[in-house]
């Protein structure tokens, strides 16, 4: 514990001497265990992590991929089963060009962490081009996934364009915090409302001051499947399916995130049905985050990352050390060391770039990956070597 409590200090006053530091320590923990290892027979697993478990409790993860999205999907896939430690099932809907992607082959000891099922894209009401074009290619498809997967109690949307740096079953727990009527979770659209574009430029009505973004959304669809909804086209509440349709007739001329806009519309006549997760925007890092950065430590607000968003991959000047967590997952070899072969040359990575916004912070960035990486490395040998026999 003193030593993280030392390089905790460093990072904040000395980032980039701290990262050496940082180096230095795990490659010699990493050299240690891997001489135990070594030096001893491989015992029987424990019983205790045999267990199945129930298919009720896995993790259910949702993505939308269509056109160019292929590869950075893959990526943030690749990201949610490094970290995670609950089995999980991934709902994937593409286009039919795209499918024979997702069905390659995986390491044995990764694809014990996940099943996963391809769909079509699928809209149940309306014109399916007129929902197919709206803001993105097929990102109105989220809008009807209570309606499609109709089999499935609780539910993990996040955009293509995002990648996990902690373990998703954290973000999992936020369900037992929904009240008994909150059935969604995101996270506000922006940190500072006054300078958000819903404050400044919004034609229709949106949810709280700044409005919320609808890239990372945890719902309960058995609650918004049986839920009526309150709305501006009829005195009574319509279900979900039934005033979809009818909710982007009265609005199309006025929305411009598409889908999006629709979700802040819906939970502006319905806010008791949302929870509105500031944990959810904290842990979202994104370019923004960079340029408030100061305000944030000058406040001791703790941030603990559990996304990256990462806009569509575009590399530009201020998303060069964001894009660094794509290149560096992406690169990856699955059965390689993780500080070895993901920590450390994120670190360089971020070396490189610290002429930018976010480069200019790297301890932000990488000390919750940096835990994240020591709880998997350690729940590895755990449960490889034996509890007991561990020094």
């Amino acid at each position: 514990d003193s030593v993280y409590e030392t390089l905790v200090v460093c990072s904040i006053t000395c980032p980039f001497s701290c990262l050496l530091l940082v180096n230095m320590h795990f490659i010699l923990e990493a050299e240690f265990h891997t001489y135990q290892l070594s030096t001893m027979e491989r015992p029987v697993e424990s019983r205790s992590f045999q267990v199945v478990l129930p298919h009720e409790l896995w993790i259910h993860l949702a993505v939308v991929a269509c056109g160019n999205r292929l590869e950075e999907t893959l990526v943030m896939l690749k990201s949610a089963v490094l970290f995670s430690h609950r089995k999980m099932q991934f709902h994937i809907f593409t286009e039919e060009s795209l499918k024979p992607e997702f069905d390659k082959q995986w390491p044995d000891s990764y694809t014990k962490k996940f099943e996963h099922r391809i769909y079509p894209i699928t809209f149940s009401v309306g014109n399916p081009q007129e929902w197919k074009k709206l803001f993105k290619p097929c990102a109105a498809q989220r809008l009807f996934l209570p309606v499609i997967l109709k089999d499935v109690d609780s539910l993990l949307y996040v955009d293509t364009d995002v990648l996990f740096l902690r373990p998703v079953d954290d973000i999992w727990k936020l369900l037992r915090q929904f009240n008994s009527t909150q059935l969604a979770a995101m996270a506000p659209e922006h940190e500072i409302p006054k300078i958000g574009w819903y404050s400044r430029f919004a034609r229709h009505p949106f949810y709280g001051s700044a409005g919320v973004n609808s890239g990372v959304m945890l719902m309960n669809l058995t609650r918004i499947r049986s839920a009526q909804f309150k709305n501006s086209m009829i005195p009574t509440g319509l279900a979900w399916e039934d005033m979809l349709y009818p909710l982007y007739q009265k609005y199309k001329n006025a929305i411009t995130w598409g889908d999006q806009d629709l979700l802040n519309i819906i939970f502006y006549f319905n806010p008791g049905r949302f929870s509105f997760e500031n944990a959810l925007g904290i842990w979202n890092l994104k370019t923004i985050h960079c340029i408030i950065s100061s305000a944030v430590e000058e406040n001791n607000l703790h941030i603990s990352p559990f996304i990256c968003i990462l806009i569509g991959v575009s590399v530009t000047k201020n998303k060069l050390s964001l894009f660094s967590f794509f290149y560096i997952i992406f690169q990856f070899p699955f059965q390689d060391n993780l500080f070895q072969s993901m920590y450390y040359p994120l670190q360089l990575k971020f070396l490189e770039t610290v002429h930018t916004l976010c480069g200019r912070i790297p301890q932000v960035f990488l000390k919750q990956i940096e835990k994240t990486m020591k709880r998997a490395y350690e729940k590895h040998v755990i449960i490889r070597v034996g509890p007991n026999q561990m020094h």
